[in-house]
């Protein structure tokens, strides 16, 4: 996909913030939709379907959280790639963020090169061409990567992006203990910086989602699905 087919859509009660990230990005060929609050972004999301959103998480009216939660519910948004853009940097935040379904965090402040080059590593994460027929069936589950969809006892599961690439990923060696270190690398990438907490979070989401009893725990190791 080339730079002009992307739409990015920024999502701030801070003007100014808009203005600057929304010129850098514009700059690099991008097209740039933006929003002031959690309820405008999904409206704006829902027109324009992005390929990624940059959202704060403290707005008016309704905060990235809810918002981001609210996105993840409609399904031609299934694979947009969403992260927060915030000064909040405590703990517990991002865990919400990553429950809610965010792929990712940026830190303001943030320089404008910074945050370019972090784009372009979130945008490299789009599966353009997926292999044709490129289907698991595991345990009775049904996980179609081309189409980003898991179908169970033919009830069909939307997933996050991350929390289906997590899945896909162990559903691919069923048996197969894979190690946390694996795992950041094949789902998360090199490029990201995230705490050992994040896969617990989806492997979390996942259980509830698709079955606690796929999911065995290798204590200080990692994960795999047991069948």
């Amino acid at each position: 996909m080339k730079k002009k087919e992307i739409k990015i859509l920024l999502v701030d009660d801070e003007q100014d913030i808009l203005e600057i990230v929304g010129y850098n990005l514009a700059q690099e060929g991008y097209q740039i939709v933006t929003a002031i609050n959690g309820k405008e972004a999904i409206q704006k999301a829902k027109k324009e379907l992005p390929q990624l959103i940059i959202m704060d998480v403290m707005m008016p009216e309704m905060d990235g959280i809810e918002a981001c939660e609210h996105i993840r519910k409609i399904p031609e948004l299934t694979n947009v790639i969403i992260t927060f853009l915030t000064a909040r940097n405590e703990d517990y935040s991002q865990v919400a963020g990553f429950e809610a379904g965010a792929d990712d965090y940026i830190a303001k402040p943030i320089k404008p090169k910074v945050l370019v080059s972090k784009v372009k590593a979130l945008l490299r994460r789009l599966k353009e061409d997926s292999p044709e027929g490129d289907v698991l069936n595991v345990g009775g589950i049904e996980v179609n990567r081309e189409e980003y969809k898991i179908v169970k006892e033919g009830r069909e599961i939307i997933l996050p992006r991350k929390e289906f690439e997590l899945f896909y990923l162990l559903a691919s060696k069923p048996g197969k203990v894979f190690k946390r270190e694996e795992i950041l690398d094949k789902v998360w990438g090199n490029e990201v910086v995230v705490g050992g907490r994040t896969i617990d979070v989806h492997i979390r989401k996942l259980r509830e989602k698709i079955g606690d009893e796929f999911f065995k725990t290798i204590k200080g190791v990692g994960y795999k699905i047991e069948l």
